[in-house]
């Protein structure tokens, strides 16, 4: 009643009427929880007697009043917020208020409590428990009138509604007497309540309002629950209050108690009759209301019982013993209840009934049905209904038969579940041992007794029970069903059997065989304990079954169902005959059916049958079953038990050791269970000695023979491996032969002599001759590690698989595997040992013997740790395992060999190796962990010499695969042999250790000075290298802080600081950085990254000893090599890892290298650098003298700290004026270098310098102080330090004094070295000291700049001419391959000094031009300036040349990519060679003018090679390998004024001269005479028909980068190009019709729309999407995407963004037409919707804002033509007026305009008919839809199309239009017979559409 969706019509859980009734009585505890589930309801009583209805709340406080009212609604939700206001209003009003609304609250409860609505009727006790809390005593006045319906309420099938009555009804009263003594005053009200509820019909229930369905489920809620109150009340009231204890005690009224119980008697009785003993319920169709009355009628019967009369005795029992007719399983609780009380009650009752018909056949069917699902409830209670049903009312034999048979057919073993099957189970046990058990009620007599009892055990125990369990298997043939039963059995019921068959391929499963099993066995217990002999009919039967299974065991050898069952039922009888202590079932069943079998048995070779045997010796024990063997087949003077133990020994030697151990068959590893189940305790040295004697063949001969046959070992070896098991099982206590577990008692010198023999055998070896040695050496797991065998025996046997081993590898064609092999183990190669591997080398038995030694590894690899470490076989024989494993993986990665011979070597050796790399990968860290440390250092030091030995001696294999094969090699090394960091630094001390050949530059010993540095570094060593590869990639697996900073060591307490320093290996890290290079990685690639990730993660402590020792090492060895020409590699700015590379010596490359990443990722900073600077300054002078080493060294190093140490000056003065020095440091610095400008300043002049001198050395050192940084673009390059005024004065009278010593003229003749230092000294003179250059040292600067990029431009011209030359006279597809070798040799420059010199010519020129800008803003308020204008012409002169250059190198590309994408790509690689060279030309060219651009192009032009200047612009911007910056350049001269319009169209005169503003041009000619438009091949391709697999290709891809370029002029281009101009327009129907719309699917791609739309309000826009919004605007509010490209390099995936979002907002300003319609192609809505919100929220409020300001300014209004704009509707309305006539049109713009096209409406119109107004709105909607351009032009155009009309012009007959609404042109195409003209455009799409060449209008040919 009123349950929700999903919920169930009743509760499953309801709690009897006994458990409420006895929470009613005291107790000494809490009352019981719950009253019962189902509430009640009653018919509504009338309300208070009165005409007014406001009358009953007159008296009521209006608050209560108000929503007591509304509890009448029929809304629950109305009454749901009622009841929650009324509780709120109960807590917070006085008893006082509350006390006069009761009256009416009870007549609101009485309705409430019935309330479809469960929610509604938990409210209202949840109110009645406030009401009641909050008045307390003072409810009794009301009590009465409530108290029906509240007791009916606790029965509520809701559960938690029936809590919330409870709970209310508890609060009142709290205690169990006095909610007792509440109900014995209220007994004839609640009676009243119940009867008046129990007559109830639906259709009384309520209005005719409510849905029928609703009132039929009230209905019976308020039945059944009222059925069950009524039950309860009862048995409150009469039942239990009788036989409650302390009655006297809690009655304080005992007269009204008992005058209760009798109005309860009396009212139950009434309502017995008057509702015909409420058998009418029981025939309703609601399962609650037949529960409900069948648990009024169990307390009628317990309480009422003389309501039950002979006149209702009849019908009262047939409703109740036939009461298993009811299917429903939630009433078979209660319908029990009542049947067993009933017939208990009543046994006469079953006299009154038809019993076979009205209750027997009904039960049965009940059984048969599996009790219709209630079997958890049913199963318990068979046993008391068989207690009640009277011995006269049945036939005994017939009924327990029947009853049996149901019973057993409702089983159901398939699907049951285990709960249902143990109630079915024991039920039928209890059943039937109560049938044996009280045959006496039914039989007369002993005889009969017993035929009674004996009928039952033969047809239920055997035919039932038995049969089933013997007989059914999910695998058992129809065929064979019949196997085994007795003759008897197959005749007496044919019918049973015939059924048995059919179901004997049904599955049963497991637990349903052992459940039957023990309801056998527990049956057949009970019954030896009531009457034994009845165990001969069991025993018959079992005993025949077994003998037919053992005569025909030949025809089930792969069936062994029978014997799992037979074994699993002897199991149980053992564990029966333990529990109970009895003999019976060995005595009566199992001994006789072995003995009677036992010769059967050994005749058939049957698994199955040995199997039974086995298990009943493992259950009875072999003193019994041989006994009971005996005994049976013995004759009578036999018996005497002094032969006992003489005889068991006998029979086991005799008899069962020959048959167990006779032959290889299918049986044998049953009968070998058998023999060691037959050992016994008392006897097992005995036995165990016959069995290995026998097994061995020496029974007679005692002497081990040299070998045995393969069939004696394979069963010696299955024995042994079971009696493994029978120790293991012995040593945990499941076997009760102690002298099993003791693992020395197995111990046989025979069985040790033939071990050995086996081991020391020669190929070939038998198969099971390993399985037999695995077998007694065990070890096979960590948990099988018993040793059948002694320790001495052991360590033999483990000889001999050594020397196989040892065989294999010294047979190897590796040198170093031979070479490691004899360095195992030399003590065990004495005698012969040179002869152990030459034995067997080109002999299979040689591999015969390794696989022979892999078998037994595999099978005893746990045992070799039990060997000891005196023997030292352990580490030896794991060496090996890893060196045959190591040599596999290698044989894995070489090529076959040079002869047939070799292959098949090879090819043997692989086969066997893949079979031990298997077995090596087997061996998991369980093994490791159980070597012992000293085995596992010692096996660490021999792998460790192996692999030393290897990685320096391997010289045939691919050098960096090897050594990637030795670093997995090492790290399994070090994952098996380490178990802590310890252990695992200890392995790699062995590793790293001091050696021949290692290491090459440090010496490792910290205590010795002079040993700091090794040999000259000009040695090379391979293997060397080789080993550097392997700790690289060993550094790379598991990281620098273990290899190198020894991290597991550093966590050892120290004792002193000191000793850190020793803890580390720095030397290690010194001597990679010196070996720089090697195969596979380097010291900037590889090393360097990772020691500074290391840096960068440790604590400072930890890491900065490790630095600080590094430095150290390499400082040292740089001073001891004097730093070997390092004047050559002072840089001017920040110096490169290519830079640096260049440097020879190792120790100063290394030094600067550390120095540089350490710097620059910010793991040293100043303090570091002045610590350091201070370090160099002592170290410089030796006393008075200069140490000339560091003298040459000191610029390198000083070059890199300078840097750093400037930072704190430039951030905190003023980029303006001078420093100003505040710290000491700083002071010192500037001192220091003012010192050394003064040394430089007391040299003579360079022009004078002689070899020799140190003077170079000294100007190195000033010009490393004055370092700049490279800017990244365009911008002059930055100085990095702020200098002093006395600095700034000696440098530039260091700077004159070489200018006055050399003539300008002499320069070039002087030394290079001379050239090179002058070059450098006037950068740094022009950057740090321009502000006091006079106009001649500006004059000798420029000239000399002009003069080094003179020399570059001519060698540059003959680069160029000469590949010119080369293509254009010997190319040809056959000399290809010469042509490239000849390009590669014509642009190498052999000499790099002039582009050096030229680059720091480059260097001073873009100085120059930053401090003449700077000079000439200064000048403006000097009254003496410098004139900067004289240097005008030379500056142009040096622009021009670098100009030159720049195209000489495009122009070199170009012509090289004419030939092929080879050619190209060395010309543009061999830039890179002097990229920084080439990135100062692109930023002169990139400042240059816009006439040096113009006199560059047109000189290039005359030039006449055969590409011109835009060739070798593209060639630059398209190039695969270019420096970014002079991409940038080239696209940057692309894009100007002047080059655009050639860089996009191929030169047509015709179409790029100026367009006169007449009408002719507004009048296109004929379409055959057009001129198509062409753009040039570089980007055509690009433009037209995008790469095919655009869309799929890496999105930083070089391919997509230049598509975006080309893109992105041709834009430019368009947007240069007037909106008027026909150029333009053809040029953008020329995109409209051939370019592909792909290139908008690809800029998506880079701006992340998902992102977009996942974004949520207030989150920041997502990387990618705010760059390309950013971009898009600032493309559409500047009209250029100049910012884009420029920001591009170096290629990154948000400069991608930024670069896609500006052109998709160029094209939105451009080509709004064509971004239309590809928006419109777009069938992928989520897409779609991205990119309007994106446009909508970036580009079109730009656009829009645009397009209407463009409209306001241009002047299209005049006297006929009105345009009026609205920016707060973005709407433009356009009127046009001619005489008489008028029209409005208003065009407004949608928010993402312009991918939505605009909105045209006509809002008035004046003397124009409809169809001309249509007309026109459609081709004002056709032009502003179509325009690609600005919508001021739309208008315009469509404004001179109305002229025409109005001047006379005819509209196009196809377009309605006399321009037309693309290409603006007049029809001019006339027809011959109609004479209507027709626009070209519309022609020819008529003509290609309609496939038809004739007028649309007349049809006439055209």
């Amino acid at each position: 009643m009123g349950k929700q969706k999903g919920d169930g019509a009743r509760s499953k859980a309801r709690p009897s009427s006994s458990s409420l009734a006895a929470s009613l009585l005291p107790s000494g505890s809490t009352a019981a929880m719950g009253f019962g589930g189902y509430v009640g309801g009653s018919r509504l009583d009338a309300p208070p007697s009165g005409g007014d209805d406001s009358r009953p709340y007159l008296e009521v406080d209006s608050d209560l009043a108000l929503h007591l009212k509304r509890l009448a609604r029929k809304d629950p939700t109305t009454k749901l917020k009622a009841l929650a206001s009324l509780s709120t209003l109960l807590k917070e009003k006085s008893t006082k208020d509350i006390i006069p609304a009761i009256p009416q609250w009870g007549f609101e409860y009485k309705r409430l409590v019935v309330d479809y609505n469960r929610d509604v009727r938990r409210a209202t006790h949840d109110t009645m428990n406030n009401l009641v809390t909050a008045v307390g005593r003072d409810l009794a006045p009301q009590l009465k009138s409530l108290m029906g319906p509240w007791w009916f309420s606790q029965f509520d099938p809701v559960s938690e509604v029936s809590q919330a009555a409870k709970r209310s009804f508890q609060a009142v009263f709290s205690a169990p007497e006095k909610r007792l003594d509440a109900l014995i005053l209220c007994t004839a009200e609640i009676f009243v309540y119940l009867e008046e509820n129990l007559r109830l019909t639906p259709e009384s229930m309520s209005d005719k309002g409510t849905a029928l369905d609703e009132l039929q489920e009230m209905h019976q809620q308020v039945i059944s629950s009222s059925l069950l109150a009524l039950a309860t009340l009862l048995d409150v009231l009469v039942c239990l209050q009788v036989e409650r204890p302390g009655t006297v005690n809690i009655a304080a009224q005992p007269k009204h108690a008992l005058k209760a119980r009798e109005t309860a008697i009396s009212c139950a009785e009434k309502m017995f009759t008057a509702h015909r003993f409420f058998l009418d319920f029981l025939k309703s169709p609601s399962p609650a209301i037949r529960s409900a009355t069948y648990s009024v009628l169990s307390s009628f019967i317990k309480n009422v019982p003389q309501a039950f009369n002979e006149g209702n005795m009849k019908t009262l029992a047939a409703a109740l013993l036939g009461g298993f007719q009811e299917k429903d399983p939630a009433c078979h609780s209660s319908m029990w209840d009542a049947i067993l009380l009933f017939s208990s009650k009543f046994p006469e009752s079953w006299t009154s009934v038809n019993v076979q018909k009205a209750v027997l056949n009904r039960f049965w069917d009940f059984l048969r049905n599996r009790c219709f699902g209630s079997q958890q409830v049913s199963y318990p209670s068979l046993i008391l209904f068989l207690q009640t049903v009277p011995s006269k009312a049945v036939v005994a034999e017939t009924f327990f038969l029947e009853f049996f048979k149901n019973l057993w057919a409702g089983r159901n073993p398939s699907h049951s579940l285990d709960a249902d099957r143990v109630a079915y189970f024991q039920a039928f046990q209890e059943c039937f041992l109560w049938a044996l058990h009280n045959a006496s009620r039914y039989c007369n007599g002993v005889d009969s007794i017993s035929a009674f009892r004996a009928t039952l055990v033969k047809s239920v125990l055997v035919k039932l029970l038995w049969q089933d369990y013997i007989s059914s298997s999910s695998s058992r043939k129809k065929e064979k069903t019949s196997l085994g039963l007795s003759a008897d059995s197959c005749e007496s019921d044919l019918t049973s059997n015939k059924k048995t068959v059919e179901t004997l391929n049904i599955t049963y499963p497991m637990s349903y065989f052992n459940e039957l099993a023990n309801c056998i066995v527990a049956v057949l217990s009970g019954i030896h304990l009531l009457e034994h002999d009845l165990l001969s009919v069991f025993a018959a039967e079992f005993q025949e079954n077994c003998r037919g299974f053992f005569q025909h065991a030949s025809n089930l050898e792969k069936e062994s169902e029978f014997a799992e069952r037979v074994t699993q039922f002897i199991s149980l009888l053992g564990e029966c005959s333990m529990q109970n202590g009895g003999g019976w079932p060995l005595a009566s069943l199992v001994g006789p059916m072995l003995a009677n079998s036992f010769a059967v048995m050994r005749s058939h070779d049957s698994p199955s049958c040995v199997k039974i045997l086995a298990q009943s010796v493992s259950v009875f024990g072999p003193h019994k079953i041989i006994h009971e063997l005996r005994i049976h087949n013995m004759s009578p003077h036999e018996g005497d038990t002094a032969l006992e133990e003489e005889t068991f020994l006998q029979m086991f030697k005799g008899t069962f050791v020959p048959w167990c151990l006779s032959g290889n068959s299918c049986s044998l590893s049953a009968r070998l269970d058998l023999l060691l189940a037959l050992l016994d305790d008392e006897y097992f040295f005995a036995q165990w000695d016959s069995v290995i004697r026998y097994a061995t063949n020496l029974e007679y001969s005692g002497s081990a023979p040299c070998s045995l046959d393969s069939d004696r070992i394979t069963i010696l070896a299955m024995l042994l491996e079971k009696a493994r098991n029978e120790i293991t099982k012995a040593k945990v206590g499941i076997s009760i032969c102690t002298n099993m577990g003791n693992i020395d008692h197995w111990h046989h010198e025979l069985l040790e002599s033939t071990v050995v023999a086996v081991a020391r055998s020669s190929p070939p070896f038998g198969a099971s001759s390993s399985q037999f040695l695995c077998t007694v050496v065990g070890g096979s797991t960590k948990s099988n590690q018993i040793s059948l065998v002694s320790r001495n025996t052991l360590v033999l046997i483990f000889e001999e698989v050594f020397k196989k081993l040892l065989s294999f590898i010294l047979a190897s064609s590796f040198t170093w595997v031979r070479d490691a092999g004899s360095l195992l183990t030399p003590n065990l190669l004495t005698a012969g040992a040179n002869t152990i591997g030459s034995e067997f080398e080109s002999s299979v038995s040689m591999f015969e013997m390794a696989q022979f030694a892999l078998e037994v590894l595999d099978g005893g690899l746990y045992s070799l740790k039990t060997l000891g470490e005196e023997s030292g076989l352990t580490p030896a024989i794991l060496a090996a395992i890893f060196l045959i494993d190591w040599e596999f993986l290698e044989l894995t990665m070489i090529d076959d060999g040079p002869d047939d011979k070799s292959k098949e070597i090879l090819k043997a050796r692989l086969g066997f190796g893949e079979s031990f790399h298997a077995f090596r990968c087997k061996l998991g860290n369980q093994f490791w962990k159980t070597l012992s440390l000293h085995n596992r250092k010692a096996l660490g030091q021999k792998l460790i010499q192996c692999m030393r030995s290897a990685i320096f001696n391997e010289e045939e294999m691919d050098t960096e695969k090897f050594t990637s094969l030795c670093c997995l090699w090492m790290l399994e090394i070090l994952d098996c042999l380490s178990q802590d960091p310890f252990e695992e630094q200890d392995l790699l001390d062995r590793l790293l250790c001091q050696g021949e050949r290692w290491p090459l530059w440090i010496v490792p010993e910290f205590s010795r000075q002079e040993g700091t540095v090794a040999k000259d570094f000009s040695i090379q060593d391979f293997g060397h290298r080789k080993f550097i590869s392997f700790i690289d990639k060993m550094i790379s697996e598991i990281g620098i802080d273990r290899v190198v900073a020894s991290c597991g060591r550093n966590a050892l307490p120290l004792s002193e600081e000191a000793t850190n320093e020793n803890l580390t290996r720095s030397w290690l890290a010194a001597e990679i950085l010196c070996s720089w290079k090697w195969p596979g990685g380097s010291v900037v690639a590889s090393f360097l990254p990772s020691l500074s990730a290391y840096a960068k993660s440790k604590n400072f402590s930890s890491q900065e000893s490790l630095l600080d020792s590094i430095f150290n090492i390499l400082l040292d060895g740089t001073l001891v090599q004097g730093g070997c020409a390092a004047q050559n590699f002072v840089y001017l700015c920040a110096a490169s890892s290519d830079e640096v590379e260049d440097i020879e010596e190792p120790f100063l490359r290394a030094l600067v290298a550390f120095l540089l990443t350490l710097f620059n990722d910010n793991i040293w900073g100043y303090k570091k650098a002045m610590e350091l600077f201070a370090l160099l300054v002592n170290k410089l002078y030796v006393g008075e003298a200069t140490n000339a080493n560091c003298l040459r060294i000191l610029p390198v190093i000083v070059n890199v700290l300078i840097l750093p140490l400037s930072q704190r000056s430039i951030r905190s003065n003023d980029s303006s004026g001078d420093a100003q020095h505040d710290s000491s440091g700083e002071n010192h610095i500037h001192d220091v270098i003012e010192g050394w400008l003064r040394k430089a300043l007391s040299f003579p002049p360079l022009i004078t310098w002689q070899t020799g001198e140190d003077m170079e050395d000294w100007m190195q050192l000033v010009i490393s102080c004055y370092p700049f940084s490279v800017v990244e673009g365009i911008q002059t390059p930055k100085l990095e330090r702020r200098i002093s005024l006395v600095e700034r004065k000696l440098l530039l009278e260091l700077f004159r004094k070489q200018r006055h010593g050399v003539g300008t003229s002499a320069v070039i003749n002087q030394l290079p070295v001379v050239q090179m230092l002058l070059s450098k000294l006037m950068v740094v003179s022009v950057g740090y000291c321009w502000k006091e250059f006079d106009e001649e040292d500006w004059e000798f600067v420029l000239s000399q700049i002009r003069r080094w990029l003179q020399t570059v431009v001519v060698m540059m011209e003959e680069i160029a001419e000469n590949v010119n030359d080369t293509i254009t006279s010997s190319f040809t597809s056959d000399n290809l391959d010469a042509l490239i070798d000849n390009l590669g040799k014509i642009v190498f420059v052999s000499d790099p000094f002039p582009m050096d010199i030229a680059k720091n010519a480059l260097l001073s020129f873009s100085l120059s031009c930053g401090s003449f800008g700077r000079q000439q803003a200064e000048d403006a308020d000097n009254l003496n300036p410098v004139r900067t204008e004289r240097w005008d012409p030379i500056k142009k002169r040096i622009l021009e040349g670098i100009l030159r250059l720049f195209f000489c190198t495009g122009i070199a590309e170009a012509i090289a990519s004419s030939c092929c994408h080879e050619a190209a790509f060395i010309v543009s690689a061999s830039r890179f060679e002097h990229s920084y060279f080439w990135e100062l030309v692109a930023s002169s060219v990139v400042n240059s003018s816009t006439d040096a651009i113009d006199r560059a192009v047109k000189s290039v032009e005359f030039w006449g090679l055969s590409k011109g200047p835009i060739s070798s612009l593209y060639a630059i911007l398209f190039s695969a390998k270019s420096v970014p910056l002079l991409q940038f350049s080239a696209y940057f001269i692309l894009s100007t004024e002047l080059v655009l319009p050639l860089a996009i169209v191929e030169e047509d005169k015709s179409y790029l001269d100026g367009v006169s503003n007449n009408e002719e041009v507004l009048s296109p000619p004929d379409m055959s005479t057009e001129t198509d438009i062409h753009l040039r091949a570089e980007i055509s391709c690009m433009i037209e028909k995008l790469p095919s697999n655009v869309l799929e290709m890496d999105l930083l891809a070089d391919q997509r980068v230049h598509v975006f370029l080309a893109w992105s002029l041709l834009l430019s281009h368009l947007g240069s190009l007037p909106s008027s101009s026909p150029t333009r327009e053809r040029l953008v129907q020329y995109v409209q019709d051939s370019a592909s719309s792909v290139i908008l699917d690809c800029l998506f791609q880079h701006i992340p729309l998902e992102q977009w739309i996942l974004k949520k309000k207030d989150e920041e826009l997502p990387a990618g999407i705010a760059e390309a919004a950013a971009s898009a605007t600032r493309s559409i509010r500047t009209g250029s995407l100049l910012f884009a490209v420029q920001s591009l390099w170096l290629v990154k995936p948000l400069k991608m963004a930024s670069l896609a979002g500006a052109m998709f907002g160029r094209m939105l300003h451009i080509l709004p037409a064509y971004v239309r319609q590809w928006s419109n192609d777009l069938r992928d809505r989520s897409t779609l919707s991205g990119i309007e919100s994106f446009t909508r929220a970036w580009c079109s409020p730009h656009l829009i804002a645009g397009e209407l300001s463009q409209i306001k300014k241009d002047e299209i209004a005049d006297e006929n033509f009105t345009i009026a704009v609205s920016k707060s509707a973005n709407e433009v309305v356009a009127t046009y007026t001619k005489d008489e006539t008028a029209m409005n049109l208003v065009i407004r713009l949608p928010s993402s305009y312009p991918l939505r096209p605009v909105d045209v409406d006509c809002t008035r119109s004046l003397g124009i008919s409809e169809a001309k107004q249509r007309k026109w709105s459609m081709s004002m909607t056709s032009f502003v839809r179509n325009q690609n351009g600005a919508l001021a032009e739309a208008i315009r155009i469509w404004k001179r199309n109305f002229d025409k009309e109005f001047e006379g012009v005819e509209e196009c007959p196809i377009c309605y239009s006399v321009i037309h609404t693309v290409n603006h042109a007049l029809p001019r195409l006339a027809c011959k017979t109609c004479k209507h003209k027709f626009h070209s455009a519309c022609l020819y799409k008529w003509f290609s559409t309609s496939h038809k060449s004739t007028c649309p209008l007349c049809q006439s040919p055209f």
